[in-house]
């Protein structure tokens, strides 16, 4: 017991001298200065692109009452209008992995999409106000002044590591920033780096390694922080801030055994006496 009681002191010593080193780390956007109203001008942000692998949901109204185009079908998973949805909502792909199936158009590795009577249209490189603007002139041969809205059905991001809510979260608009991410996660640990945040993105078939540092407020100003559909965020923890925890818990875990061991003997020496 005298072993264990070391110890716990030895892990609040450590915590006490750590908190006193450390805490320079941990505040965010540390060249900012907080004492002062500034501003600056956002010319980092660009409109997502659609590429290969993305769920597009296309909806079209017109004033065409039957046509074609007009489907009954509930459409699952989506907050797409129930009146006067048109056929370009038709299941043409689902997300196998979503219990609650969503049905749109998948984008093929090519860039395409199939459009019932237009057939194949190249939509990669296009933002979904462009698609929408491409698709609209094409329709009015079918029907009446019709009106367009384009949207990305599976967009996700996940964060992953040294954050309070590690998870995959879907995301209701195309403009997330990586701050956003980070609060749905829960935000960082206090045993979390600040300093080699990770992102992993993928574009044009290849992987892109990118640390971020969110100490600067260079972050703000940086082609990283919007985030692209199926972006990875993953937090690496502190190692030295780190070890006293993990101390404490393998403290924690043996204290726990002495007390259950005692217990045991304890119970055992008044059945053993009890039963004479």
């Amino acid at each position: 017991m005298r072993s264990n009681l070391n110890k716990v002191f030895f892990l609040v010593l450590m915590l006490f001298c750590f908190s006193c080193s450390n805490y320079s780390k941990l505040p965010y956007f540390q060249d900012l200065d907080h004492k002062k109203i500034s501003e600056e001008s956002i010319n980092n942000y660009s409109p997502f692109k659609i590429q290969g692998g993305d769920l597009l949901g296309i909806t079209v109204a017109s004033l065409t009452p039957e046509n074609e185009f007009n489907t009954n079908e509930r459409i699952t998973g989506t907050n797409l209008p129930n009146a006067s949805t048109s056929r370009a909502n038709v299941p043409q792909g689902t997300d196998n992995a979503n219990p609650n199936p969503v049905y749109g158009y998948r984008v093929n590795q090519d860039g395409e999409i199939v459009v019932p009577y237009l057939g194949k249209l190249k939509v990669s490189g296009m933002t979904t106000d462009e698609i929408a603007a491409k698709l609209a002139p094409q329709l009015e041969q079918y029907l009446k002044q019709p009106v367009v809205s384009v949207r990305v059905l599976n967009f996700k991001v996940s964060v992953l590591g040294d954050v309070l809510r590690p998870d995959v979260f879907s995301v209701q608009n195309e403009r997330i920033t990586i701050m956003e991410a980070l609060g749905l996660a829960g935000d960082l640990n206090i045993t979390a780096k600040r300093k080699n945040v990770l992102l992993i993105r993928e574009v044009d078939g290849k992987r892109q390694y990118l640390p971020i540092d969110l100490t600067s407020k260079n972050i703000f100003s940086s082609p990283y922080y919007y985030l692209r559909n199926n972006d990875v965020i993953y937090v690496e923890p502190d190692r030295i801030k780190y070890a006293p925890l993990d101390l404490g818990y393998r403290s924690l875990n043996t204290t726990l055994a002495v007390i259950s061991a005692l217990g045991v003997i304890v119970t055992s020496y008044f059945l053993y006496h009890n039963s004479k």
